[in-house]
């Protein structure tokens, strides 16, 4: 008996950072404007006017597809909003570059090319919006 009590606290504990791990990875975070995204070396001619919804992609990833839809919709919504899907699968310099573990991974630039905003996993759709509304907002000049 005492041994089951264990193993079904060891299941709880374990579910328990699982499910804290995936609400923490689908999250937006915010990052330090260090960088700004050069658009030639990701394979692009230029960023969007107002914001780019930056996508890293992998061949095997299954829920790219989904999220790839998912931005591509906002950013035809949205003027000045470009979508750039970008493929590791064969450049894992750029991988090792945003520091991207796991595909997909979402960065919204906004519109210097500086990186505002990082989702891991497939974020939400009101959540991109909310935050691509926050990076485009214009600021209140007084």
């Amino acid at each position: 008996m005492e041994a089951v009590l264990i193993l079904t606290a060891l299941l709880a504990v374990t579910v328990g950072i699982g499910v804290y791990a995936r609400w923490q990875q689908q999250r937006p975070r915010r990052h330090d404007p260090a960088e700004i995204v050069e658009p030639q070396r990701l394979g692009a001619e230029a960023l969007g006017e107002r914001a780019t919804l930056l996508q890293f992609s992998t061949e095997l990833c299954a829920r790219c597809p989904g999220v790839h839809r998912t931005l591509s919709d906002i950013a035809a919504d949205k003027e000045g909003v470009l979508h750039l899907d970008v493929d590791l699968t064969h450049r894992p310099d750029i991988a090792r570059h945003f520091n991207v573990l796991s595909t997909p991974t979402t960065l919204i630039l906004d519109r210097h090319g500086v990186v505002q905003t990082r989702f891991g996993g497939a974020p939400g759709r009101g959540v991109l919006e909310l935050e691509l509304d926050r990076v485009t907002a214009e600021p209140v000049r007084g």
